[in-house]
């Protein structure tokens, strides 16, 4: 059994899915450990402690560089043992030694059709802005190992979400959570702690079948 480590910053909307999914038996091979958070008042906490899943803050606001929030992070991660390392909202760049250290064992989602709308500034609703900025009819969202680009890991698994004529960001951004991001993310989970996912340079390979590019 996997211990997985989930880094949040806000809500924890995905945080709640995977948390769902775990309960519901869907998680197979590995079990939630830990939730930590990069900001004290994160809604998440309150969503770990409803699951009894014990939950840890280390506070970006309270370092003054980011060599030391990683150094920080790190020995949280470490303390809880994580075999995999999951991003579900976390709004930090994960430093160098953290990616290098838990090396094809994070795992993010990010929502769009990567490598569309992705990269450094693309989070949140920045990301469905920039769709709907640009026209776009469908987008979606990808699970892909983190690596030092942001954004820039193997792809493991995506899914398409129709953009409607009268989006708003807010209203893409609910879509995309509701059909794509909170049904890939505890999917991808699973999929990892059962062993189901390998990497061969930069391509994820998900049950024997190279993932969608």
């Amino acid at each position: 059994m996997l211990n997985v480590v989930v880094l949040v910053s806000g809500g924890g909307t995905n945080l709640q899915a995977l948390l769902d999914a775990q309960e519901a038996g869907e998680l197979r091979g590995g079990r939630i450990v830990r939730v930590i958070s990069s900001a004290p008042g994160a809604y998440a906490l309150e969503r770990a402690a409803r699951h009894n899943v014990p939950a840890s803050v280390v506070d970006r606001k309270s370092y003054a560089g980011a060599t030391d929030f990683d150094a920080a992070l790190l020995a949280e991660l470490r303390e809880a043992r994580a075999d995999l390392v999951v991003l579900a909202g976390f709004l930090c760049i994960l430093g160098k030694e953290i990616v290098q250290t838990y090396a094809n064992r994070i795992l993010n989602v990010h929502p769009s059709l990567i490598p569309a709308f992705c990269g450094k500034g693309f989070y949140g609703l920045r990301v469905h802005k920039a769709a709907l900025d640009y026209g776009v009819k469908v987008t979606g969202a990808t699970v892909h190992f983190v690596n030092e680009i942001p954004d820039g890991g193997a792809i493991i698994l995506q899914k398409a979400v129709p953009v409607q004529p009268q989006d708003t960001p807010e209203t893409l951004q609910l879509r995309v959570m509701r059909q794509a991001e909170w049904e890939l993310l505890p999917k991808a989970v699973s999929l990892f702690c059962q062993g189901k996912i390998r990497l061969e340079g930069n391509k994820a390979f998900v049950d024997g079948q190279e993932a969608a590019e």
